[in-house]
This record gives C-alpha cells, structure tokens and sequence, in this order.
C-alpha cells in the first residue's frame, strides 16, 4: 500500500495569538541591519566547494572581525544604484529581503526588521538544533503527543514505535511535519518545553535579534516570531549542513519505515521545487492564519546563488520568482 504525508497546512489560531508588531526608529532599524550584516560576514570566506558551500561557523557580535564600509549601515547593505535590484511585485509583501547567499550582500529589502510571526519557518532552528544534539542513525520513539498534533503532519507515526531520526527529519522539512517536530524534540531534549529552551539559546548564539521561539514546530504564534534579517542568516546556517541541505533540495523521498508497505513517500511544498523553477535547492515553507504565507527559498545558477524570505506573502510562489528573476537577471 503506498503511503503520502500530508501537505502542509494552516492551523488557524485565535487572534489572542497576535505578535505585537515592533515599531522600530530608523536607527533601530539600521541597527539591526548591521546586525544582519555582521552574521552574514561568515559568508564571504566561504569557497565554492562542488554543489554547495562548507563555509565557517555564522560570525557573532563577539567574533566578527570589523565591518567593511560596504556593511556599515542599511543603505550601504543594498548593491550600488546601478545593480539595484527594484522587482515589479504583483502583490502587496509585508516583509521581505533578496541576498546573495555566498557573500551575504543584501540586493532587495522591504522592512527586512519587522518582527513578524513566522509559522512553519521555525522548522529551520528546529533541525538545526537537532543535528547538533542528536544522529541521524537514532532511533527516535512516536510519543501519543507526536502523534496527537495540530496542523501539518506526516500522519503515519506509529505510535510506541522508534523510528528513523533521519526519516523524521525529511517529514520535518519536507511536508512539514508538526508530528516529526515533536518527535525530534522530545527525543533530543525530553520534552518540548526544554527543547524550544534550546533553539531559543541557539538563537542568542547566532545573535538572531528578532527572533524568539515558542514552539517546536510554530504551529503557536504568539511568542514565535522573527524578521527576514534574521531569517537570511538562518536558512544559510542550513544550507551550511551537508544533510540538512541535502533535504531541503529534494523535490521527494522514498524511505523506510515501520508501516504497511514498510516505506515513507514524502512530497516538499516548497512552490519552487513544485513548479521546477530552474536552479532552487530549498529551503522552507509556513503558514497559519496570522503568519499568512511565508517562505526562504534559495535558487542557484552557475556562480550565483541568491536567497529570498518573503513574510505575509499574498503569493510566494509569483514573488519569489519575480524577486529571483530580477536578481539573476542583473548579475548575468
């Protein structure tokens, strides 16, 4: 019998949820653009090495050398005037930024700061933190919580079992998975709590200034948000995993597992991957009622890659696109 994970979709939340959005003075905004620019100054040593890049560790306020003049303020993080990138979007954006994922340039950004929640974008700590704590050759035993969630889901744990952590970590990302999200954090941390705990440190580490965690998956609002300054700098710790990168790229996978047909077929929503845009090697989707669409998709093409975050999206799939397009077509 073939088995297919769930797609992912929005767990609609009370408006009691609602992130107070933080209105920020300009030189706070800036601020937290040097910010953004100091933990993307890790990129720029980072050699090409065959498909993907295994730069160093992100930099940190602590350890980053001096900022270059190119990366001193907001104004001077975007490209020079004539290779601005300035897309025609189609709809209106909330948030978003446009960044050259090796050297970290910021090339497009709309109130990259805002502070907004951030639905199943979370995932991308949650694996992070997973993989530092834990080996993909565990095994990880389905909990009743695992398997009595809310919003997306794999829907197939069985329950009392121990499972592949490296097949949790494909339904994680790729369907996102609410179920293998709780899985993986009880096992690594025994229980949720301890482990939201523990991406919330690792986001201090990273110093990631607007974000802050309240669940494992982000299926919760309230408590969980971030800003596409700190998403940018997230996704590329990601894409800095060779297994985690690995995942994030692949349009579908085939694994085993311990119910009928004993094999797992999962299917990524990224819209990217989904609609075959050339060159896309990831990264993640969200969604709930609040958050609205959200995405930080990443797309290749001969020595370029380009990065984009797209918070409150009315339609990722056309302005992720339309963003990458742009950015591409002004650095052929």
């Amino acid at each position: 019998m073939t088995h297919f994970a769930m797609r992912e979709r929005g767990a609609t939340i009370p408006a009691a949820g609602h992130v107070r959005h933080v209105r920020r003075r300009p030189v706070e905004g800036l601020l937290a653009l040097v910010a953004f620019g100091v933990a993307l100054l890790g990129f720029m040593a980072a050699p090409a090495r065959g498909p993907r890049l295994a730069g160093p560790q992100l930099a940190t306020a602590a350890t980053a050398r001096p900022l270059p003049p190119s990366l001193n303020a907001y104004g001077s993080l975007l490209a020079p005037p004539a290779q601005r990138v300035d897309p025609p979007l189609h709809q209106p954006l909330t948030s978003g930024m446009l960044f050259n994922v090796v050297t970290g340039r910021v090339l497009w950004a709309r109130r990259p700061d805002r502070v907004l929640p951030i639905a199943s974008l979370t995932k991308m700590m949650t694996a992070l933190v997973v993989v530092a704590d834990s080996r993909p050759s565990d095994r990880v035993l389905i909990t009743p919580a695992a398997v009595h969630f809310t919003g997306s889901g794999v829907g197939l744990l069985p329950l009392g079992k121990r499972v592949s952590e490296l097949a949790l970590l494909y339904g994680l990302l790729l369907p996102s998975g609410n179920d293998a999200a709780i899985a993986l954090a009880q096992h690594v941390a025994g229980t949720q709590a301890a482990f939201v705990a523990m991406m919330n440190a690792r986001a201090r580490q990273m110093n990631l200034r607007c974000t802050h965690f309240a669940s494992v998956s982000g299926v919760v609002d309230r408590g969980n948000h971030s800003c596409a300054a700190d998403l940018a700098v997230l996704a590329r710790a990601v894409l800095d995993h060779p297994l985690l990168a690995t995942i994030v790229a692949s349009h579908s996978a085939i694994l085993p597992f311990p119910i009928k047909g004993g094999k797992l077929f999962l299917y990524n929503n990224n819209p990217l991957l989904m609609s075959g845009y050339r060159g896309t090697d990831g990264l993640k989707t969200g969604f709930t009622t609040l958050a609205g669409q959200c995405l930080v998709a990443t797309a290749r093409r001969g020595p370029t890659w380009l990065g984009v975050v797209l918070l409150h999206s009315a339609d990722t799939a056309d302005e992720a696109q339309t963003l990458l397009n742009d950015g591409f077509a002004r650095r052929s």
